[in-house]
């Protein structure tokens, strides 16, 4: 019981991943199942047919290519706006500072369908059709917020003194941001950029409300279920978790590298 409530907080935690891990095995585990019918509910026997030919299913690729073409630009745009707003708001004093992050907090906190509503209002009512550009701009508007949170943060933490030696040192305002502020902030505008596009990838709520005919990959993967969900989809949906993992690997093997440089 002593080594036990040593250990209690290792033990919940490994509990809690296994957890949240869970529904990704069963994903990975179904990929490489043969069904039957048409639902992939059940096991039936091993099958690496899917793997083989993973745009098997009518516009799944097509769906797919449009939804990370969507996140690519989303993630840009709300990257790039989302630093500049962030800087604004740590380095800058002005009327409404206060008002304005308060707003920023709010498509965070706000309900998926309210905003899906709102903006589909917004665009009826300035007559603009419904297609990738409303998904496009919907996408954007959402995943600012998460940008501006994550560089927020690190800008905040950042050491103003780093900045000023640069300038005694003869540095002007561009080589002091390109070489002094932006290496440090660096990793805020990543994690900000990475979860606007986990964000942006996922998103069927509001893009369901503003896509008009327009067929992300999670509006298909919503569609099939109705008819009969292909192994093809969870195939798609293991091939994104090991990437993500794999990105996620490689920065924790970069930042260690650094680390052990930096010390030597």
């Amino acid at each position: 019981m002593r080594r036990l409530r040593k250990n209690l907080v290792v033990i919940a935690g490994l509990l809690t991943l296994a957890y949240m891990i869970l529904p990704n095995v069963v994903v990975m585990l179904f990929s490489f199942n043969k069904p039957t019918g048409r639902f992939n509910y059940s096991w039936r026997e091993f099958s690496t047919d899917a793997w083989r030919d993973p745009c098997g299913v009518a516009d799944l690729c097509g769906s797919l290519a449009l939804s990370l073409q969507i996140a690519a630009w989303a993630t840009l745009g709300a990257t790039a706006l989302g630093t500049m707003i962030a800087f604004a708001l740590v380095r800058y004093r002005f009327r409404a500072r206060g008002a304005i992050n308060s707003l920023i907090f709010l498509p965070m906190a706000m309900p998926e369908v309210v905003m899906a509503a709102s903006l589909l209002t917004l665009f009826l009512n300035m007559g603009v059709e419904l297609g990738f550009w409303t998904v496009l701009i919907a996408h954007v508007m959402f995943c600012l917020s998460f940008v501006v949170t994550a560089v927020k943060a690190r800008v905040m933490s950042m050491d103003p003194r780093l900045e000023e030696a640069a300038r005694d040192l003869y540095a002007g305002p561009a080589q002091t941001f390109l070489r002094v502020t932006l290496p440090i902030a660096a990793p805020g505008i990543a994690a900000g950029a990475l979860l606007a596009f986990a964000l942006s990838f996922d998103d069927f709520i509001i893009t369901n409300f503003n896509a008009g005919s327009t067929v992300t990959f999670p509006m298909f993967v919503w569609g099939s279920a109705q008819r009969g969900t292909p192994v093809q989809i969870n195939v798609i949906g293991t091939a994104m978790f090991v990437i993500a993992v794999l990105v996620v690997v490689a920065g924790q093997v970069a930042a260690g590298r650094r680390k052990r440089t930096d010390v030597s």
